[in-house]
């Protein structure tokens, strides 16, 4: 059987400009028939979302949109319901004690579909930026714009 290539689903723009991204982790993410046929779809939103471990070690996304499946009727559940994260258990746990020593946050990057038809989640350990980093960065990405501009014409 010939496989598929990654299908991104759902990226989150907004997370790269709020945060200095420090390391990122793919995990897979449990969830019910309807709202896999709907990811398929591309019927996702990342945008609000952050990822948490609870009390007993395992991690949760939140905020995360899963438009209903139109076809799903009773079987459609909570479309911004906490959905479970599968990591090994030694990543949940440097996981926590990063999020717990350095003050850093579990922040979606993309959703996609990997090459074997399972849905997957890339988690960024990330630190916020202050207004002035935010600011620095929109000034960088302009100087090389111009500078890019500057050089067509001059070829």
């Amino acid at each position: 059987m010939a496989k598929r290539e990654r299908k991104l689903v759902a990226n989150n723009k907004k997370a790269r400009h709020d945060y200095f991204i420090e390391e990122t982790y793919e995990a897979g993410i449990v969830l019910t028939g309807t709202e896999i046929k709907s990811v398929r779809a591309g019927k996702v939103s990342i945008k609000e979302s952050y990822a948490k471990i609870d009390n007993r070690g395992e991690l949760f996304i939140y905020g995360m949109n899963i438009s209903p499946y139109e076809q799903g009727n009773r079987f459609n559940v909570d479309s911004v319901r906490p959905r479970k994260l599968l990591l090994h258990k030694r990543e949940i746990m440097k996981l926590l004690g990063a999020i717990t020593r350095d003050g850093l946050t579990l922040v979606p990057l993309t959703m996609y579909i990997n090459e074997d038809g399972r849905a997957k989640v890339e988690l960024a350990l990330a630190r916020g930026k202050k207004n002035y980093d935010k600011r620095e960065t929109i000034a960088k990405k302009d100087a090389a714009r111009k500078i890019d501009r500057a050089m067509k014409q001059r070829y």
